[in-house]
């Protein structure tokens, strides 16, 4: 059955669709260096095609509007890409993604794939604390961001279903380069930018650059939350009919991960108003502090460590690879080759409830339990009235997540063979591919439940809770040195491997106006490993006690350990395979106008987050329901585009449907926080529009999506069959009008969202912001520029996340917002 398969996508050959003017690939300059015609797309080789005669969803930003923006976080890049919902409020990573109302169950980009120059930087998007945008940065040697969106990027890659972002390295097509320092104005950090590029030699040349940076961050952290950089380089080699290109990646960089916080709410669930607390604005703090560091924890040996929370988010990564094009009689041959050798921690700070301090010391102590401070200034202060407690009377009951990724290593290669034959008055452009990579997932989950009080400024404390015996329930802050507080569970250790392999081929035949096309990709993967945690069952342990402190006596939450149970692995080894297809028309009506249409069906394979759950059988390792090994997406679209001297006009509409098995964090009909395991189907119908236009000095760019989005099935709760997705909004916008002289730039970019619900329950409401984010960039003389950028001009209160379905008694929700205003400026040298 497989081999029909392979001989079905030889025999169905087609270039696969590809991103606007990919430089890597055709060695032509980046759009940082020269602005390209947008409206130009390649086939990731030699052959370019123009705009209106693609039959693609496409975008692309170069780097030169991008640094407007003052070197944004991913996230906040993408919000500017029409069909893309990006929830850009945990910081410089791990955001959650998605696209055309494809379900946002969890976190990351699990129906889009990130890139670099080409090739993924991790298999899956939506790793448990690892998103795609975990290993990547965006500084001054990144050259344009690139996009394909709907059914084309089934066949483009492997676990794409939805859309490729590729993030594109200038390579030195132009000499000269930067230096850049910036700082922030109403926050600190300090940060260096520099990046340089050009000929060594007729045929060879150059770019390195990067970053260094350090400072508190956008929000009061009370330490330098911010730390590292990154570097990047390239060689590239040209030669008659094609080129080589080396390439290689260093990132060091540690950042804070910005969870949910507390927030006031009231009103009704139709019709909340939200408000921060007292001492406690959600858009500027965080429960964190130099006072919440220290972070005693068995680790994977189920052995004593002391790890830090300070650390926050610290990805290490390492990464080489191999571009290289080049002729063979009348095929060109294309071969990208990327590894990387990954590695980090990441540290959150997650709180499961937060409510009068009152509420919950008589929950967790007793009667007449008392309250104290377990460190900071007033260590071992007696709190005597925790109703007043920090202005609010609130404390918080947290997960403290302390994640060693040991090992993240993924490899990746992709060969590709296209050739373009005359047939009758038309073109017919064929491309034969072969995609392998390996993806490691080695990481160890170390979680402690701990107490702490709900104030801002990087002032925070861990508290002690003593009942009326004067018995200790906390240990220095401690309730438990594992997830005891709402689990035995939660303590896992993870060794995997998920290997693909994906035979690929593609068609286009153009003939006059007529363009049609047809791509095909068969993916077929393994999964082995060991995983290890009580969550398995069949009797195994997850807690014991342990003597943390060392002082020789078994305090109560030292018998709240949790360990690992070593010596009863559980097994993971199973395959799977998936055909994806993808067919299309185009059609130019004139030289200024063209529609398209497309049918797609794709697929994402399951990564780890099937672990765990009772969709797998750990006696033999293989999950129970053979569905479960991935999910299916079907897609259709159609649009018209319109370009005209300075005016650019792109709609399309979309429908798509998807199953899929996933776990997500809500709460339960108690208000109290739980993940829950879900197997449902999706499906969506919307508009996406992108334009774009330009009156001398003036510019004007717009992106727009509506998206109509409904939970078409649901296996475990049947009440939600009808409902609208958490956090999906009906209508989503970006708009950037800009000013550009000789002497400065200045300009607004405006980001807005309608409301959603909260959660599945479609019961309480998070309602719509419109953010504006401001730039100016002054150049005194031809080398200097000078930059001021204000980000959330106004302030706003926007909300990308509620974990409450519903007002709480406490009238305190937890939840996740946008960063407030925040003030910087920049000053640039070019040489």
């Amino acid at each position: 059955m497989k081999f029909k398969y392979i001989l079905l996508a030889a025999a169905c050959a087609s270039p696969l669709p590809a991103f606007a003017q990919d430089a890597t690939s055709t060695g032509t300059e980046t759009a940082a260096e020269a602005k390209p015609a947008k409206q130009a797309f390649t086939t990731g080789v030699a052959k370019g095609r123009d705009m209106l005669d693609s039959a693609i969803s496409a975008s692309s930003f170069d780097g030169v509007e991008i640094q407007k923006l003052g070197m944004p976080s991913i996230a906040e890049i993408l919000r500017n890409v029409p069909g893309i919902r990006a929830e850009a409020v945990s910081g410089e990573g791990n955001a959650s993604y998605s696209i055309r109302g494809l379900p946002l169950a969890a976190t990351g980009s699990k129906f889009m794939q990130f890139q670099e120059d080409g090739m993924p930087v991790v298999e899956f998007g939506d790793l448990n604390f690892f998103g795609s945008d975990v290993f990547m940065r965006a500084d001054l040697s990144l050259g344009q961001v690139q996009t394909i969106r709907g059914g084309s990027a089934s066949t483009f890659s492997s676990n794409s279903p939805g859309g490729v972002i590729n993030f594109i390295s200038k390579t030195g097509e132009v000499e000269g380069g930067a230096v850049q320092v910036s700082t922030g104005l109403d926050y600190d950090t300090k940060r260096f930018d520099f990046d340089y590029g050009g000929k060594l030699s007729d045929s060879l040349r150059f770019h390195v650059g990067g970053f260094y940076r350090q400072g508190e961050g956008p929000r009061e952290m009370g330490y330098d939350a911010l730390k590292g950089g990154q570097f990047k380089v390239n060689l590239t080699k040209t030669f008659a009919g094609g080129y080589i290109r080396l390439y290689g990646k260093y990132l060091d960089d540690r950042t804070p991960t910005y969870l949910q916080m507390p927030l006031a709410v009231g009103g009704t669930n139709a019709d909340p108003t939200y408000s921060p607390i007292a001492n406690f604005d959600i858009r500027k703090d965080v429960i964190g502090s130099n006072a919440i560091s220290a972070l005693p924890t068995l680790d994977g040996d189920n052995k004593l460590i002391r790890d830090d929370m300070r650390e926050g988010s610290h990805p290490i990564v390492k990464t080489v690879g191999l571009d290289a094009q080049f002729e063979l009689g009348d095929w060109t041959i294309s071969e990208k080759f990327r590894y990387s050798d990954i590695h980090g921690r990441v540290m959150q700070n997650f709180p499961l409830s937060v409510a009068p301090a009152t509420a919950l010391l008589a929950a967790y102590g007793g009667p007449l339990a008392r309250l104290s401070y377990a460190s900071g200034p007033n260590k071992g202060q007696v709190i005597a009235n925790p109703a007043t407690l920090n202005g609010n009377g609130l404390m918080a009951y947290s997960l403290f997540m302390d994640v060693h990724l040991n090992s993240l290593d993924n490899l990746s290669n992709d060969v590709r063979a296209s050739k373009v034959w005359k047939i009758g008055n038309g073109d017919l452009t064929t491309t034969f591919g072969y995609y392998h990579s390996s993806q490691k997932i080695d990481a160890d989950w170390l979680f402690n439940s701990a107490v702490t009080d709900v104030v801002g400024g990087g002032q925070s404390a861990l508290l002690d809770i003593t009942d009326a015996l004067g018995r200790k329930q906390t240990q220095d802050g401690y309730y438990a040195y594992s997830a005891q507080i709402v689990t035995t569970g939660y303590r896992r250790s993870y060794d995997l491997n998920y290997t693909i392999d994906a035979p690929y081929a593609s068609f286009n035949y153009k003939t006059g106006k007529l363009a049609v096309g047809g791509s095909v990709r068969y993916d077929f993967g393994r999964v082995k490993g060991t995983l290890y945690g009580s969550e398995l069952g069949g009797g195994r342990v997850g807690t014991s006690s342990f003597d943390i402190n060392g002082d020789g006596v078994i305090s109560i939450p030292e018998t709240r350990v949790g360990v690992l149970p070593l010596t009863q692995p559980g097994p993971v080894n199973y395959k799977y395979d998936y055909l994806s297809y993808s067919l299309s028309a185009n059609y130019r009506f004139a030289q200024d106008l063209s529609v398209f249409a497309r049918y797609s069906r794709g697929g994402r394979a399951a990564a780890e987050r099937l672990q765990f759950t009772p969709a797998m059988n750990y006696l033999t390792g293989e999950p129970v329901d053979p569905a479960s090994k991935y999910d299916p997406v079907k897609q259709a679209e159609a649009g018209v585009k319109f370009r005209k001297d300075n005016l650019e006009l792109y709609l399309t509409g979309f429908w798509a449907k998807t199953g899929e098995r996933n776990s997500q964090i809500n709460s339960n009909a108690q208000g109290q926080v739980q993940v829950q395991n879900i197997v449902r189907s999706y499906k969506a119908v919307g508009a996406e529009f992108e334009g774009s236009y330009a009156w001398g000095p003036f510019k004007l760019t717009a992106g727009a999506t509506y998206t109509d989005a409904e939970i078409s099935n649901d296996l475990t709760d049947p009440s939600v069959i009808g409902n609208v997705p958490r956090h999906q909004a009906n209508f989503i916008f970006a708009l950037t009008p800009q000013y550009d002289t000789e002497l400065f730039s200045i300009g607004a970019n405006v980001i807005g969202t309608t409301g959603s619900f909260a959660q599945d329950t479609n019961q309480l409401k998070m309602p719509g912001y419109t953010t504006v984010n401001a730039f100016l960039q002054v150049r005194p003389t031809e080398r200097v520029q000078l930059s001021l950028n204000a980000n959330n001009v106004f302030n706003v209160l926007g909300l990308a996340e509620v974990t409450q379905a519903a007002i709480p008694a406490t009238g305190v929700v937890t939840a996740r917002a946008i960063n407030g205003r925040t003030i910087s400026a920049s000053a640039r040298y070019s040489f």
